[in-house]
């Protein structure tokens, strides 16, 4: 099973992967694997990348989206494809719905476009998406309290209202996939209910 979470910084997703890989480990015991992942740089090797990507400056906006690709390429072949392909369960923090929410309806490149990029490249689809949705003000109080913001985080509020506008689209085109989860709650809560619907999935 392949299960991504999604939403804009200081959304909660890192808590919540990790409470959901635990959960996992501890359910399987061994007897399948259970991988927890992010992008970008979620791959042997894809430091460097994600460096460049989240501190990087760009005049284009698709030099920004092929770096992401080209991250995303190495990250399904070295560690997502393995794992799945072996009957294990990977857990990554964002995945092509960030991609689109934050190129498309962040930096206006057509979507259409970069689907066809996805489809190119042949990556996997998620079998569940968790949206973890904030309001932008809650999302930035958070970030700012961990210290320090990457290139995104510092992009300012209407770029960020885009990107969530973006995740709502999604979610309201793909209600299957994609869970809109309110994360604003205590986050023991809000892992409670995530586990509960995982464990529907798991079970059909």
């Amino acid at each position: 099973m392949f299960i991504t979470f999604e939403g804009i910084d200081g959304c909660g997703k890192t808590t919540q992967a990790a409470l959901l890989a635990n959960f996992l480990e501890g359910k399987y015991r061994g007897n399948r694997r259970v991988v927890w992942t992010r992008e970008p740089g979620g791959w042997d090797g894809g430091s460097w990348i994600r460096e460049r990507i989240l501190e990087g400056d760009f005049s284009h906006p698709m030099s920004e989206l092929f770096l992401f690709l080209v991250d995303r390429c190495e990250h399904v072949r070295k560690e997502i494809l393995p794992v799945l392909e072996g009957g294990g369960v990977v857990i990554c923090e964002r995945y092509t719905d960030s991609t689109l929410a934050y190129q498309s309806w962040g930096r206006g490149i057509p979507s259409e476009k970069v689907e066809t990029l996805f489809e190119w490249c042949s990556f996997p689809r998620p079998h569940k998406t968790f949206w973890l949705d904030v309001p932008v003000k809650t999302a930035m109080e958070r970030v700012c309290l961990r210290g320090g913001r990457d290139r995104f985080e510092a992009e300012g509020y209407s770029f960020l209202e885009r990107v969530r506008e973006g995740f709502s689209s999604l979610a309201k085109r793909e209600p299957q996939r994609i869970c809109t989860v309110e994360a604003s709650s205590e986050p023991q809560a809000l892992a409670s209910r995530i586990l509960s619907l995982v464990e529907v999935s798991l079970s059909r």
